[in-house]
């Protein structure tokens, strides 16, 4: 199956890419880039969707993915905004924290198909887990660094790319759309 994945992020590309090698996923380019102002990671996925569907070629399926990190003890924030949030969100998240005891977050991310012919088809993935005191580890990208998952006790950057592309909430996505396109 030929994906066109509306982003152009290449970390979020290789992982996509990682798990799920039966799959040709390429970066959709677009002259513009769609305004995420969606409540919900599912709004901005679809909203990342929808455009890249007008600027697809007409026999390609697109995705759009939208994921963030949402801390307990925040209320849910950074959420949608955590690409957005601070200058340096691991050093913005590292400061609200500090001295909390509460350090419960999860990865969530939400995947949205658009086929040829406007078809959606959707899927949720979710990684639980805390956070840590301080940045650990070198691969990874975002929040990795400081996000311990449910079970371990190194951080996905410490954990590394390998075991990223097995477990992360955006893996954890696209086996599940691989499912439901299997299932159609």
């Amino acid at each position: 199956m030929r994906i066109l994945l509306a982003s152009k992020n290449p970390n979020k590309l290789l992982e996509l890419r990682t798990a799920l090698p039966e799959w040709e996923i390429a970066l959709l380019d677009t002259p513009d880039e769609p305004v995420e102002e969606g409540a919900a990671f599912l709004d901005n996925a679809r909203i990342k969707a929808r455009h890249g569907r007008t600027h697809a070629p007409a026999d390609a399926w697109v995705a759009g993915e939208d994921s963030g990190i949402e801390v307990a003890s925040l209320g849910g924030r950074p959420g949608v905004q955590s690409a957005r949030w601070a200058d340096d969100g691991v050093a913005q998240l590292l400061l609200e924290l500090d001295g909390q005891a509460d350090r419960r977050a999860r990865y969530v991310c939400e995947l949205v198909l658009v086929a040829p012919d406007g078809e959606e088809i959707r899927a949720t993935g979710r990684l639980d887990g805390d956070i840590a005191e301080a940045r650990r580890g070198s691969e990874g990208f975002g929040y990795d660094p400081i996000f311990v998952p449910g079970g371990e006790i190194r951080t996905v950057a410490e954990l590394g790319n390998l075991w990223k592309a097995e477990h992360s909430h955006r893996a954890q996505a696209g086996r599940a759309i691989a499912r439901a396109l299997a299932n159609r």
